[in-house]
């Protein structure tokens, strides 16, 4: 039996995280952890760009672009979604990822997962660096582990 993953080496390219403004209080520590994972292993913060869109389900028609743009090794979406009072959550989170998926699988590129979806503020808060870890870092380390399995396979 052969197993093929992948590792946390360092891999060439360039990341591009897209951060939705939306909840901006929570999203912001994703991008930092995000950044922050990267560059621990060793990737070069002139390797990673930042990319601006005005909430979650703007994230996955950017995430689109990047992946397909041939400039990326790997996308990192990363944005919050909180439910609320009205459908309106299950509409926008379903539907970034669903894009985020057409994303990855139409340009070859993995695109990592770091939207939270929560039911509330704190749990929001709880996953973007506190008593749940920032799920921004784990992103960027998905990302960084399947740029090297895209390697190997």
């Amino acid at each position: 039996m052969k197993i093929i993953e992948g590792d946390f080496a360092t891999p060439k390219g360039r990341f591009a995280i897209v951060a939705g403004r939306f909840n901006g209080f929570v999203v912001e520590p994703l991008v930092a952890g995000a950044r922050d994972a990267l560059v621990r292993h060793g990737v070069s913060d002139d390797a990673i760009d930042v990319i601006r869109v005005p909430g979650a389900w703007e994230i996955g028609l950017a995430a689109h672009k990047l992946a397909n743009s041939g400039k990326y090794a790997a996308v990192i979406a990363l944005g919050a979604v909180i439910r609320g009072a009205t459908p309106h959550f299950d509409f926008v989170a379903g539907e970034c990822a669903k894009a985020l998926t057409q994303a990855a699988l139409s340009s070859g590129v993995p695109v990592s997962f770091g939207v939270l979806t929560t039911d509330t503020i704190e749990q929001a808060i709880e996953r973007s660096g506190t008593k749940a870890g920032n799920k921004g870092a784990d992103a960027a380390i998905a990302a960084l582990e399947m740029v090297n399995l895209y390697g190997k396979l």
